[in-house]
């Protein structure tokens, strides 16, 4: 257990650079959609640090799949479970999206998710198939 939260931490703090480059995108599409012109220091500051936190706990999730005693799905709901509060919570706490838009952001995200797990659990699943193969031939 020790070991998963430390790996948690680890691999949080390594993506963690990322949350200020997903929000100058996101900032960048705002602006160029015409819905932001400006933006105060207080919305600055307020984007920097949440989606630093956004960035740490999305990637320090990933640590469910270490845990030997959690069947992937359970993992992958757990993920999911994790990202979407996670994504959700920053999303409207930046007010980058309205109350009223909230089921669009559900659907995206877990058909989104669902698209990308099974892109790649499956392969992994095939080889795995095919390494037990070739250890019992």
């Amino acid at each position: 257990m020790k070991k998963n939260i430390k790996d948690f931490f680890k691999r949080g703090l390594v993506a963690a650079w990322g949350g200020p480059v997903i929000l100058a995108i996101v900032w960048a599409v705002l602006k160029s959609s015409g819905v932001v012109e400006t933006l105060t220091v207080n919305q600055v500051v307020l984007g920097i640090i949440s989606t630093t936190v956004m960035a740490f706990i999305a990637a320090g999730v990933s640590v469910v799949y270490q845990i030997e005693s959690l069947p992937k799905a359970f993992a992958g709901l757990i993920q999911a479970s994790v990202l979407y509060i996670d994504y959700l919570g920053i999303y409207l706490l930046n007010g980058w999206i309205p109350l009223n838009r909230v089921w669009i952001f559900t659907i995206i995200f877990f058909v989104g998710f669902i698209v990308i797990w099974l892109a790649v659990y499956i392969p992994i699943k095939l080889k795995v198939n095919k390494m037990n193969r070739s250890l019992r031939s």
